[in-house]
């Protein structure tokens, strides 16, 4: 079923709901360049159902089903956004527990809004996973422009570039951001990210929206994967952030950014059993305060 959630600058958020039958609902939060039909979005979906979880799948600005909705960027200091999704999903669902995933963008994007870093914003949900977040993005916009890291860049930048090219098409901005094909992410984050988003320059960007300032004030349970083989996200900057004791940390050595793909069985991806044991453990912790166990993925397959 789909829906709208209205923001206070007057963009719109598009999403569906997939209904259930617990007392959870699950929110799901796509990455940079992807939408909520998303192959990894797609398989958490299918996880709530098998769960019996309720789900909802939110679009970030002006991404598919989306389109046309809204004038501002998304990008990852967007918590207000994901804040005005949880506020949304307590007026229509006031008797459901709230569960948070977020991947990638959204994944720091959720942590940067359960460690206060979005001034103003106090909705947040009752527990949160955050796959592979960037939370240093400086590091990251170095890091995703070096050596084969660049068609991971070039891949975000043809994405990106085309969501300007639609909003422009449907003559909600003007046609004045100067972006190119084979600009680097840093580049194109000065050259609209920040012009559109409000911020002075990439540095100022970077330095307000990485969620590694904020790890230390979660109070909200949450579970940070990730892959110590991620090509472009260094997991050294989440341990040196030392997060709050609300924050379970886990470091698999394999899976590079949300592919997660199994050694042992080809085409196999270990991700949704790590889903599946966090969401468990979560609303276990919810429920009796039991902190979630720390495993790794080969004892969960």
């Amino acid at each position: 079923m789909p829906f709208r959630i209205s923001l206070a600058d007057g963009d719109q958020l598009a999403g569906r709901y997939h209904a259930g039958e617990t007392d959870v609902l699950l929110l799901v939060f796509h990455g940079l360049g992807g939408d909520a039909d998303a192959h990894y979005v797609r398989r958490t979906v299918a996880l709530g159902h098998r769960l019996g979880h309720h789900v909802w799948t939110v679009n970030h600005r002006g991404c598919g089903e989306g389109r046309g909705l809204a004038r501002r960027p998304y990008h990852s200091g967007s918590g207000d956004d994901l804040g005005a999704a949880f506020a949304a999903a307590r007026e229509r669902h006031p008797d459901l527990r709230q569960l948070a995933i977020g991947y990638s963008l959204s994944a720091n994007a959720l942590l940067l809004n359960l460690g206060g870093g979005v001034p103003g914003v106090d909705a947040r949900p009752d527990a949160a996973i955050a796959v592979n977040p960037p939370v240093d993005l400086g590091a990251c916009s170095d890091s995703i422009h070096r050596g084969f890291n660049r068609l991971y860049e070039l891949r975000f930048i043809r994405r990106c570039r085309k969501a300007i090219q639609q909003r422009v098409a449907d003559g909600l901005i003007e046609d004045r951001y100067p972006t190119r094909p084979l600009m680097s992410l840093r580049n194109f984050d000065d050259a609209y990210t920040t012009q559109a988003g409000g911020f002075q320059d990439a540095e100022d960007y970077y330095a307000r929206c990485s969620a590694r300032h904020h790890l230390g004030a979660i109070t909200v349970p949450t579970v940070v994967l990730m892959a110590q083989d991620d090509p472009f996200i260094p997991w050294r900057d989440a341990v040196a952030a030392g997060p709050s004791p609300a924050v379970h940390l886990h470091l698999e050595p394999h899976g590079g950014h949300m592919g997660y793909i199994s050694r042992g069985v080809p085409g196999h991806r270990w991700l949704p059993y790590a889903l599946e044991h966090y969401t468990r453990a979560l609303l276990a912790h919810l429920v009796i305060g039991l902190a979630p166990p720390n495993r790794t993925f080969k004892d969960l397959h």
